[in-house]
């Protein structure tokens, strides 16, 4: 049976009756009823159909939420701060403020455009989800080994890409400044499309980072040389060569990698070129870390840190 988005008004009734999982909803975003103030006070925000936008929903307890719910059928359900005061009393309080919210860290498929070859855009297929799931392997160990935290929640975000929910109370009570200090240490890959070297490694790796890279190690050659066969084609073989920083090793490699026909002999004869030149004393330094930038600039996680600053994102 084929399904069709114009069917979703007739569905989520039934959905929101019979599926959704209100009392684990409910469990997890009052963390135990330990602050009585957790739930009531948090903000949802519904999506409904012709995309109206509702903000500022609160709920006493489960049942409340679930009657709303039911009666509203939303497209989406936006989980927002704990505030100071219940969100849909707002207007009685003369300070309306957040006070504490997940930490969450967003990262979606569609940065990845510049380096998957398989799809674009919303599309997604079993290669490119390799992306996905090495990016959260990455960002989970980083969470748990780097800072300590234990309660992790991976979720699929609902169109192109996944979701982790950093739920410890030590998190959640981070201000921005703390979880903007959090998100830059973890995102590696800057600039935009207009930029073609989006990874620069200092003359020391950080630990974090070389426990990434040696994780990514193990896949590269199957996601990136095999899957995405990134440099199958001169256009793929250009934008990679333009990360070596230096005019002659660059003709060199390029020159090295005409002699072969795929991927994974163009690659072992850039990374040998490379290593060459490497071990000159003149370019060590400019060279030193630049197939280690090319394979975290194709396989690093790929983090929306604004998302990640905000307590009332």
């Amino acid at each position: 049976m084929s399904y069709s988005a114009d069917q979703l008004p007739d569905l989520l009734p039934l959905y929101y009756k019979k599926l959704f999982p209100f009392g684990p909803y409910y469990r997890w975003l009052s963390y135990g009823n330990l602050d009585p103030n957790c739930f009531p006070n948090r903000e949802f925000s519904f999506t409904l159909q012709d995309d109206v936008y509702i903000r500022y929903q609160s709920f006493c307890n489960q049942d409340e939420m679930e009657k709303a719910i039911q009666q509203k059928c939303p497209f989406k359900i936006d989980i927002g701060a704990v505030f100071n005061t219940r969100p849909k009393d707002r207007r009685r309080s003369s300070v309306f403020a957040p006070l504490q919210k997940e930490l969450v860290f967003d990262i979606d498929m569609t940065d990845y455009d510049d380096v998957r070859n398989c799809c674009s855009g919303a599309d997604i297929c079993t290669k490119c989800w390799k992306f996905m799931a090495l990016a959260a392997r990455i960002l989970d160990t980083a969470l748990r080994e780097d800072f300590g935290f234990e309660h992790l929640l991976w979720v699929f975000s609902g169109r192109r890409g996944v979701h982790c929910w950093v739920c410890d109370e030590s998190a959640r009570m981070l201000d921005q400044s703390a979880r903007s200090a959090v998100a830059e240490y973890l995102q590696l890959v800057c600039g935009g499309e207009n930029k073609d070297k989006k990874v620069i490694i200092p003359s020391e790796m950080h630990p974090s980072i070389k426990r990434a890279r040696n994780m990514i190690n193990k896949e590269f050659e199957e996601m990136i040389v095999g899957d995405q066969d990134f440099l199958g084609t001169k256009e793929r073989m250009a934008k990679v060569l333009t990360l070596i920083p230096d005019k002659t090793v660059r003709e060199e490699a390029e020159k090295e990698m005409n002699d072969y026909s795929t991927s994974k002999d163009r690659w072992n004869a850039l990374v040998k070129t490379v290593n060459s030149a490497v071990q000159s004393k003149n370019l060590k330094w400019k060279l030193k870390h630049v197939i280690d930038e090319i394979i975290l600039q194709y396989t690093y996680p790929r983090l929306d840190i604004n998302v990640s600053k905000g307590l009332n994102h």
